[in-house]
């Protein structure tokens, strides 16, 4: 089940695991008032890329920006 975030018409912004079924039908309620008008808060994604191994490239380039020049 993906994880949502939400914000109720009180103002209430949450988290929650909630089947997509749930989300379509309006299912979901607010823990603080009990409302089901909610709205998808859209906020940061984390992608994770896999890259092949170069290998004249730091294997510390994420840490160094390739300042260390190896190669």
């Amino acid at each position: 089940m993906p994880f949502y975030d939400l914000r109720c018409k009180c103002g209430e912004v949450f988290n929650i695991m909630a089947s997509i079924s749930d989300k379509e039908n309006r299912r979901i309620t607010c823990p603080k008032c009990g409302s089901n008008e909610l709205e998808t808060v859209f906020s940061n994604v984390n992608v994770i890329q896999s890259r092949g191994t170069n290998r004249n490239e730091c294997p510390h380039i994420d840490r160094c920006g390739g300042c260390c020049h190896r190669g």
